[in-house]
């Protein structure tokens, strides 16, 4: 009787393991048929999808550099966009969590030299989740601060001028401290040297034909969009991010909660928090954010339910100003990764 219990539970575990390698195989044969098309445009860069840290989905197709032949790693470093926000988020709200400044407070106060007579009417909270109304430094407001929403990358440029004022030290150097907190050992700010050993990015000519983006790093704030890091260490940011290690349960609720909504060119309305996009639609929670500066196109989408963690880099811009071409192929694999049992809980 104990030997037909035993095999009643050796065919019960086989049933799982066959059952969970069938969910998985299915997602994979899908990411893998989807990334050979090549009639919309061609997939060049890496996907990296890990749950609980550990790689279920790992593919590379292209070249760091074609010139070179070079071929893609997991530490190959990209400028990472608008993922950016969340890194720089995360500077602010440690300084919250350390009682050094206050999320409802006028920027006046963290920033008096500041000339624009706004400066009095905007609140860092609103920096964050980008209802302020800042356009740029030398433009009036666009609506009441709090009224609206208006995504804005220069909005982050001054939330780094005033995490620089109450720690004493500049946004480079809270950037690289917070990547060896994390042991993300290949991601930086952009300074000259580090920018040399980046993947080259490149974007279409008129012609379809590729060329070298030159772009890149010119009309764009490092706070907002310019930072560096690689698919590896984006995993490790996701495990210390999400996972208790950069501030309070407090803090961290603060960051997730959604308190603007966004009308987003790819993935339709979504909620934003600090520095941060949350969807819950499907009965799916997901964090994250995508990214964008001419050359490279990224994306990392975090899903706490099942601690599962989607990354895809790419270096070819498309030039596609609607950017559903620069972003096709993040948005499909997103979709089978959501379909998936992935980041369904059982």
């Amino acid at each position: 009787m104990q030997n037909y219990y035993k095999i009643l539970i050796v065919i019960f575990v086989c049933m799982l393991l066959t059952k969970e390698s069938s969910a998985s195989d299915n997602f994979t044969k899908q990411i893998d048929s989807l990334i050979k098309i090549n009639s919309i445009r061609p997939f060049n860069g890496i996907i990296l999808i890990t749950q609980n840290e550990n790689p279920v989905y790992s593919k590379m197709v292209g070249y760091a550099n074609f010139d070179k032949q070079t071929l893609f790693t997991l530490d190959s470093k990209f400028v990472i966009g608008s993922i950016s926000k969340q890194i720089t988020a995360v500077l602010v709200l440690q300084e919250l969590d350390k009682l050094h400044l206050d999320l409802n407070e006028p920027i006046s106060i963290y920033l008096p030299k500041l000339e624009q007579s706004w400066k009095d009417s905007i609140t860092i909270k609103q920096l964050l989740n980008h209802t302020s109304g800042v356009v740029r430094e030398d433009l009036p407001l666009a609506f009441t601060p709090g009224s609206q929403f208006l995504y804005s990358g220069y909005g982050y440029e001054l939330l780094s001028k005033i995490i620089e004022k109450t720690p004493g030290k500049s946004y480079a150097k809270l950037c690289n401290e917070l990547f060896k907190k994390c042991k993300m050992t290949n991601s930086s700010y952009p300074t000259k040297s580090i920018k040399k050993t980046i993947v080259t990015g490149y974007a279409k000519s008129t012609d379809s034909t590729l060329h070298t983006e030159r772009e890149t790093f010119k009309n764009n704030f490092a706070a907002a969009g310019l930072l560096i890091s690689t698919p590896n260490d984006l995993i490790k940011w996701n495990d210390f991010l999400h996972h208790g290690k950069l501030f309070s349960d407090s803090i961290y609720q603060l960051m997730m909660t959604e308190t603007s909504l966004r009308k987003h060119p790819i993935w339709g309305n979504v909620g934003y928090g600090y520095g941060i996009q949350i969807t819950h639609d499907d009965s799916i929670i997901e964090f994250g954010h995508s990214g964008y500066v001419p050359g490279f196109a990224s994306m990392n989408f975090y899903y706490p339910t099942t601690k599962t963690s989607l990354i895809i880099l790419e270096n070819i811009d498309w030039k596609d100003y609607d950017f559903k071409q620069t972003f096709y192929f993040e948005e499909l694999i997103r979709n089978i990764v959501r379909q998936s049992d992935l980041v369904k809980k059982n």
